[in-house]
């Protein structure tokens, strides 16, 4: 059986720079047999944390379910049973868009962070996934990890999901054109990071 991978994409355009790039990833893992699935974050109801912190009260290595009802609980036990995921966003503001970190705020349940403690702790340091992180931005590539805080909330995210970074596609120059097609040598790039994963 084929390894799973799913893909949680914070963009709110369609077929732009950083879907196509997920795209490609997810092609690149398909193509040794994987099977895949993508969330993107502007079709999914998502709550903002209420920081009522009631997550994050039992403890134990378990994640705690948020008791808001919404889209969230579901994406979260399929990223659980996969095997890899994809975490995209594209650059707003020097940092993930605001959808993506709703969501990245969504997973305190996998912390444990009682009353008086002063901050949280995570609630297992295994995992047991791997990851790809993508961020794209009308900046050039390479000052993504310099000067925005993207990468750093991409890698968060993994920690927060079980997840280990085993590769980073930094998308630069994307504003140009409303319809920014991705260089071949990108793309390539981007399959060879989704062959890591299957």
């Amino acid at each position: 059986m084929g390894k799973r991978v799913v893909a949680v994409v914070g963009s709110y355009r369609k077929g732009g720079a950083t879907e196509s790039a997920v795209e490609a990833v997810l092609e690149g893992a398909r193509a040794r047999g994987a099977e895949t699935r993508t969330f993107h974050l502007r079709e999914q109801q998502i709550e903002f944390c209420k920081n009522c912190r009631a997550c994050t009260q039992t403890p134990g290595t378990e994640r705690v379910r948020c008791g808001q009802q919404d889209d969230l609980e579901p994406m979260l036990r399929e990223i659980e049973a996969a095997d890899a995921v994809v975490l995209a966003s594209p650059v707003n503001y020097y940092n993930v868009t605001a959808i993506f970190r709703r969501f990245l705020e969504r997973l305190l349940g996998f912390v444990y962070w009682p009353w008086g403690q002063n901050g949280p702790a995570p609630r297992t340091k295994a995992q047991p996934r791997k990851a790809v992180l993508l961020a794209s931005s009308a900046a050039p590539g390479f000052l993504i990890p310099l000067a925005t805080g993207a990468p750093r909330a991409l890698r968060l995210a993994a920690e927060m999901l079980g997840a280990k970074p085993v590769g980073k596609l930094w998308i630069g120059l994307t504003a140009g054109k409303p319809d920014c097609k991705l260089s071949e040598r990108t793309l390539r790039r981007a399959r060879r990071m989704g062959a890591m994963l299957a």
